[in-house]
């Protein structure tokens, strides 16, 4: 779906150059095995290691800026999620203009949040972390899953400061009760199940995993799924899925879906002339029978 229709000409037409440069790498990044983008092409180590560390009020997120020009294109990771994960994506993005990934709270590089993890807190912060890192609007917002959620809503609280938005596989609030009416339920009961392996993976971060155990190799596994990354990324990905804090934050976001959820539906209302793009790679899981 693609809406392009804007006021500003050039906005949409900055917008539409700046999704073309992106279309191939985020193929990538969703598993297309036909790419011609090959992981050894990318400097995966510019994400193996904590970029602008911006003090927000007492706690310090990560961000990483590369490519000059404007809008400034701004990345939103998955639940769970941080900025490396656009690792084959950023640096296409960075040749045309500005582009900055970011660790949402008590992930990747960022301090832990001491506020639950919702849409409407992530917003709040990326607000302060953009405003005090100096990254100055007009934004190209793209959110993957959760992100997309998340910089919907950014959207609406600042919408003089974002002149297009990409959807990359993008939750919403009507996403849960949708799968679920497709599957019978099934999606919830999948989700109860993740949920609780999240609440495992923290346990034993906790505690302290056994080396090499199948609770440790587990919970590696459900952070990051079939990643093509290289020897700096994964060792950063191992040093993740062994973390206490990171995995708080994550089940933290998890717990607050439908609280997120709810916060996007509060202020759902039309794009209006925003220049929009959502990228979907098929058919859902979901929709296959069994």
């Amino acid at each position: 779906m693609t809406n392009l229709t804007s006021k500003n000409s050039v906005a949409a037409t900055t917008f539409a150059l700046l999704v073309a440069a992106s279309v191939v790498p985020i193929m990538a990044l969703a598993g297309n095995s036909e790419s011609p983008l090959q992981t050894a092409s990318v400097n995966q180590d510019e994400f193996a290691h904590p970029h602008q560390m911006v003090d927000i009020g007492g706690r310090r997120m990560n961000v990483y800026c590369s490519g000059t020009g404007s809008p400034t294109v701004v990345f939103d990771a998955y639940s769970g999620g941080a900025g490396w994960d656009w690792f084959r994506v950023q640096p296409e993005v960075a040749k045309k203009t500005r582009a900055c990934a970011y660790d949402r709270s008590g992930l990747g590089f960022s301090d832990p949040s001491p506020r639950p993890g919702t849409s409407e807190n992530a917003v709040d912060d990326l607000h302060k972390l953009l405003a005090s890192a100096g990254i100055k609007p007009p934004y190209v917002m793209v959110g993957n899953s959760y992100g997309g959620m998340n910089v919907q809503l950014y959207t609406y609280r600042f919408p003089a400061e974002v002149v297009g938005l990409v959807l990359v596989e993008s939750w919403n609030e009507d996403a849960t009760r949708r799968y679920d009416r497709v599957t019978g339920g099934k999606f919830s009961q999948f989700d109860a199940m993740s949920t609780e392996m999240g609440k495992q993976c923290e346990l034993h971060a906790q505690k302290g995993f056994v080396h090499g155990g199948e609770m440790q190799t587990q919970c590696s596994i459900a952070l990051r799924p079939g990643a093509d990354w290289g020897r700096a990324l994964s060792a950063i990905q191992f040093a993740a899925s062994i973390s206490p804090s990171l995995w708080h934050a994550a089940n933290s976001e998890n717990d607050n879906l439908r609280l997120s959820e709810d916060q996007l539906r509060a202020v759902r209302k039309r794009f209006g002339g925003l220049p929009l793009m959502v990228l979907t790679r098929g058919v859902s899981p979901y929709a296959i029978p069994g």
